[in-house]
């Protein structure tokens, strides 16, 4: 189905350009990352971890996403069922362990809900048989 293939692979380039955006941040101001939850770095170590983990490992998520999104679309959207889903687990966790968060929180955790549910829904359909006569084929050639 082409439809299914240009949504999923769709919705896997905007993952990534969403995660590129913050990587670029990163990379050329790690302070700007934070000052989206008001913290301030302390010291050079601190500019560097920002800098490692929202800029290079983002870029490494990036390139592996442009990479998959073609020849490999379910591995893909199984990976960023993963990402998104962890981005929003660990968010549940902040509010049970530490309390309410805030409104960037808030918006974030409805919005890696989100696209966790649309990774699934994604993921399950390129999983499902096209139709009834691949499923016959497929059982024939066993």
């Amino acid at each position: 189905m082409k439809m299914k293939r240009i949504l999923s692979q769709t919705f896997i380039i905007i993952s990534a350009l969403s995660i590129l955006s913050v990587s670029i941040m990163a990379f050329n101001d790690p302070q700007s990352v934070m000052n989206l939850v008001n913290v301030t770095l302390p010291n050079n170590d601190a500019f560097s971890s920002i800098r490692g983990v929202y800029g290079g490992a983002g870029f490494a998520i990036v390139i592996s996403l442009i990479y998959s999104f073609r020849k490999h679309t379910e591995s893909a959207l199984a990976f960023l069922m993963l990402l998104w889903g962890f981005y929003a687990l660990s968010r549940a966790i902040t509010i049970f362990n530490e309390g309410p968060l805030g409104d960037f929180g808030n918006f974030w955790i409805k919005a890696e809900s989100s696209l966790f549910l649309t990774a699934c829904a994604l993921y399950g359909w390129n999983k499902r048989p096209q139709n009834d006569q691949s499923v016959l084929q497929n059982s024939a050639n066993v």
